[in-house]
């Protein structure tokens, strides 16, 4: 994952930048950078932080770097910020997210701009530079802002520092949050809404879904509008967003609270069936407490996660490490363990491998029963939009191996659909299954429905793809050529048409659509009869792509056919 922080202050920055960017270390454990700008120029600063904390790495860079503008970030990938020279002039980039289509826009690059790339350890492109790459293609940084928005496969929120002033662009569809703070000195820009607040800034607001904004120390101004559409992660509030973040104004902690009522409500346990409640240290914790405030069974901890100098469990490249990790950091407190019915409460089940050895040592410490109730619906699919984990596939999920132990190898999405249907026989099978491979005594997830209640904001505007594969309809649908036509189509939802091998352009088409979506063009119409018709019909927007390039997501929606 990673998290991202900016201050534009009238004052020198760097203080604010310095606490900004370490409050998000919760986010990543593997590189830290920031990058500041001031009377002398650009200057950053980058270190590994896998064996030392963010603050540690960079005390003495503090007393060094001076500007009124920066940049800062936490990755758990690539480092950043970079700095970067192109006809823009000089600027600074950090960003967060997912690039899917990474080879294919690199390809691209290489084959018909004259890039290159600098690559990062295992032959990976630098997907910061990436982005950078193709704001690049642009003639100002908005349109090129714009231009990596819409072609960038995934999802990404990017800060660019420039001597003028910040620009801020949040992810398309807006699953990553940025938020603005102010106070009397300037503004800042977080992932974290909670990250300033000890800074002396107080909330301004959330910039919408695909905004752009500039940020200087004298305000903010818009300078792409947001879009209607989002799709927040709510995965954010189930365990990744720190407890005193808020998204979309909805608290992370207060909602885990009633992640767990809504839990304790559809479970019906009593004190007569269990001794008390607990969460899997932190994440799971104010679940618990909702939980037990609704059932009327005690809250209690019966292990303390040792947090001083433990990194996060999941964090470490290697799967062992991170199971050992997490296995070391939890001390038992036996007196609340020995001989109880305990009924645990995680944010989730992955791979389910650190939750049966949480077991396993609750077992060994004494317990009599293990009730869990992870916090969220059972994972399903792997997250193809933002870095959750270094996750290999998505049999990788525990979910997956069962599934695919009873189905066979090649599972439709009906039947994944089954699955995630909590009064499915199927899904009922899956958790018995589950429940007695980790060796619970017994297991229920929480329901969907019941998660985004919890949340407060219209399903639409939240991402829940990972429980249920639902999502935004790939934005391009293509329509190959037959062997006799030289053209390929990809229509928008919105929708626009793009011909792959004439001049670079895209046109409202909404007025060729048939019931099927479909729009037949075949090469042997003159390329000006094509464009005198569409000059009728449709006006002309500015859009751009590259004329070899193939859209991210392809989807055929009909045939191969020209007719």
């Amino acid at each position: 994952m990673g998290g991202i922080f900016a201050s534009a202050l009238k004052e020198d920055c760097v203080f604010d930048l310095f606490f900004g960017t370490d409050y998000h270390s919760h986010l990543g454990t593997r590189r830290g950078g920031m990058a500041v700008y001031g009377k002398d120029g650009f200057d950053r600063s980058i270190h590994n932080i896998e064996n030392s904390p963010f603050r540690t790495k960079f005390a003495d860079d503090v007393k060094q770097m001076h500007g009124n503008l920066g940049i800062g970030c936490i990755s758990d990938y690539e480092a950043q910020p970079l700095i970067v020279r192109s006809h823009h002039g000089t600027y600074a980039i950090t960003t967060v997210g997912r690039v899917n289509n990474l080879n294919v826009l690199s390809d691209e690059l290489l084959k018909n701009n004259g890039s290159s790339f600098l690559e990062m350890s295992g032959g990976i492109i630098n997907p910061t530079e990436l982005v950078a790459s193709l704001i690049n293609r642009k003639d100002n940084l908005i349109d090129g802002l714009r231009y990596a928005q819409d072609i960038i496969d995934g999802s990404m929120s990017i800060m660019l520092l420039t001597p003028q002033g910040i620009y801020l662009s949040r992810d398309k569809l807006g699953r990553t949050p940025i938020v603005i703070g102010r106070k009397d000195e300037g503004f800042c820009a977080s992932f974290e809404s909670f990250a300033y607040l000890n800074l002396g800034y107080e909330d301004f607001r959330e910039l919408g879904p695909g905004e752009i904004a500039v940020m200087t120390p004298e305000g903010i101004t818009t300078l792409s509008a947001p879009g209607k559409k989002m799709r927040i992660c709510t995965f954010l509030w189930v365990y990744y967003g720190y407890p005193s973040s808020s998204y979309e104004g909805v608290s992370v902690e207060a909602m885990r609270v009633r992640c767990g009522q809504e839990l304790a409500k559809r479970d019906h346990m009593t004190h007569d069936q269990i001794d008390s409640v607990a969460g899997v240290p932190d994440s799971g914790t104010a679940h618990a407490i909702g939980y037990a405030n609704e059932s009327g069974v005690p809250f209690a901890r019966p292990f303390i996660k040792y947090t001083p100098t433990w990194p996060r469990s999941f964090m470490p490249t290697i799967q062992d490490k991170r199971d050992l990790i997490a296995k070391m950091k939890l001390i038992p407190v036996h007196e609340l363990i020995e001989g109880q019915r305990l009924l645990l409460i995680d944010d989730s089940i992955v791979r389910g491998t650190q939750l049966r050895e949480t077991t396993e040592f609750l077992y060994r410490s004494g317990a009599k029963e293990v009730h869990v109730r992870p916090a969220c619906p059972p994972l399903l699919f792997g997250c193809k939009y933002l870095n959750f984990s270094r996750s290999t596939g998505e049999m990788e999920l525990i979910t997956r191996r069962m599934i695919r132990d009873a189905e066979g190898e090649n599972v439709s999405r009906e039947v994944l659909s089954d699955y995630a249907n909590p009064d499915s026989e199927r899904y009922q099978a899956m958790l018995d299954v589950i429940c007695k491979q980790l060796n619970f005594t017994t297991l229920r997830y929480n329901r969907l429905d019941d998660l985004i209640k919890a949340v407060g904001i219209d399903r639409d505007k939240l991402c829940t793809y990972c429980w249920d594969g639902r999502e935004v309809l790939a934005p391009y649908y293509c329509i190959p050529p037959c062997r006799d036509c030289s053209f390929y189509l990809f229509l928008q939802r919105e929708p626009f048409v793009y011909l792959r091998n004439t001049s670079i352009r895209w046109h409202s088409l909404s007025q060729f659509f048939c019931r099927k979506r479909l729009l037949f063009v075949h090469a042997a119409l003159p390329e000006s009869r094509f464009y005198s018709s569409l000059y009728a019909e449709t006006s002309m927007i500015s859009r751009h792509a590259p004329a070899s390039y193939i859209p991210p997501a392809l989807q055929s929606d009909g045939s191969s056919v020209c007719q």
